[in-house]
């Protein structure tokens, strides 16, 4: 079916054209044809539309399903908008194709729940502990990165852990994760450390935990709350395990002292603006390319600028581990990939050679990256939980 526009000029009275003279004849413009669209041409038309709509997509994310996608693009600031996306992902997550996840223990029993803690926060809380009938030979009790949660990939690490006989604790800190707070936001360091002593207190003194050895575990920035949480409280852990810890900012990355002083004084008049511009992280701690592609599905991550008071709390906090470091006395393991591109590999020889624990080993991964528990090639991986858990058996058979 076909139709046609033809526009005709007749003679005009315009005063564009002189009243004296006619236009004997009227003159036609060419034809213009439309054609109406095949049901192919409109298919293919609809397929490049969603084709270049994902390609405007976040990195990473692509490939989701147009109603998954949406719901990841929601407004993640406060923790509603956080746990509504955690529960539509939920069973995406389970299905990714992690060994974490494949090779995970049967029999693993988790709980999870809120409590609110002294500031008035809801702050998420969840355990693994091993199957039903498996003795608890000691609880471990874990403090996650920044930006990051205690769900998602360490699902899986919590998971290998409880499968060896340990009862495994975790919170997300305030701002982040699925506790209350505003993403990313931390207005003072020692709040993550008060939350961690508050919460791992009631842990801790549950009836079926009494009497069993006890040790706190920190990644990267968890890392700092632990060792701030140990500094607090000397007496109250048998141990700590610190993966990757930032307890110390190396030279090279400090920005400039003019820097630091504009930015403490905007910190205190604008604490919550996004500020500092952050690399992607999933490709720089994450060694396994799979993996890395994987860590794009943590849909509650924090991955925007560093909030300007939060950049300065990270700074303040590290300066003060630094300084205090020779007071660890906790048995302590460290582990660190040689490799690693976020936190200095060189600091955490530092705080192995200066803390004054009798009991302290450190382990260095050639090769290995930041994210060496989760995103490290799959015998690296295991390599790293055997060393974990061989420390771990030690201290409780002891």
């Amino acid at each position: 079916m076909k139709s046609s526009l033809s526009l005709t000029l007749l003679q005009s009275p315009s005063p564009f054209f002189n009243h004296t003279s006619k236009l004997s004849q009227y003159h036609s413009f060419p034809v213009i044809k439309c054609h109406q669209q095949s049901t192919a041409q409109k298919s293919s038309l609809t397929n490049l539309k969603a084709i270049m709509a994902k390609k405007r997509r976040k990195k990473g994310l692509e490939d989701l399903s147009d109603e998954l996608y949406e719901i990841a693009s929601l407004n993640l600031d406060h923790a509603p908008a956080r746990r509504q996306v955690r529960s539509a992902f939920i069973q995406f997550h389970r299905q990714l194709d992690h060994v974490l996840f494949k090779l995970a223990p049967p029999g693993i029993r988790t709980e999870e729940w809120y409590e609110l803690n002294s500031k008035g926060q809801e702050i998420f809380c969840k355990s693994w502990l091993p199957k039903e009938g498996d003795q608890i030979k000691g609880v471990v009790c874990f403090c996650h990165g920044y930006g990051d949660t205690c769900t998602f990939l360490f699902e899986g690490i919590a998971r290998r852990i409880a499968g060896s006989g340990y009862g495994v604790y975790a919170v997300d800190h305030p701002g982040f994760g699925l506790s209350d707070g505003l993403h990313g936001y931390i207005s003072n360091f020692d709040d993550l450390v008060d939350n961690v002593i508050e919460q791992y207190a009631k842990i801790k003194g549950r009836p079926e935990l009494q009497g069993l050895p006890r040790f706190i575990f920190g990644q990267s920035m968890g890392g700092a709350v632990a060792l701030k949480t140990h500094l607090k409280e000397p007496d109250q852990w048998d141990g700590m395990i610190l993966v990757a810890p930032m307890c110390k900012v190396a030279e090279e990355v400090m920005p400039p002292a003019a820097v630091l002083k504009v930015a403490n004084v905007l910190s205190n008049v604008i604490p919550e603006v996004k500020f500092f511009p952050t690399k992607d992280l999933a490709e720089l701690a994450f060694r396994n390319y799979k993996y890395r592609e994987m860590a794009y599905y943590n849909m509650i991550c924090y991955s925007d600028r560093v909030r300007l008071k939060t950049a300065m709390e990270i700074l303040k906090v590290t300066s003060e581990i630094e300084s205090n470091v020779n007071k660890v006395c906790s048995p302590l393991l460290v582990i660190h990939g040689a490799a690693d591109m976020v936190t200095d590999p060189n600091v955490s020889k530092f705080l192995y050679e200066k803390a004054c624990s009798k009991d302290k080993t450190i382990k260095l991964y050639q090769g290995g990256y930041h994210s060496i528990l989760e995103g490290e090639p799959d015998d690296a991986i295991f390599t790293v939980f055997d060393d974990i858990i061989e420390w771990l058996d030690t201290r409780c058979s002891s």
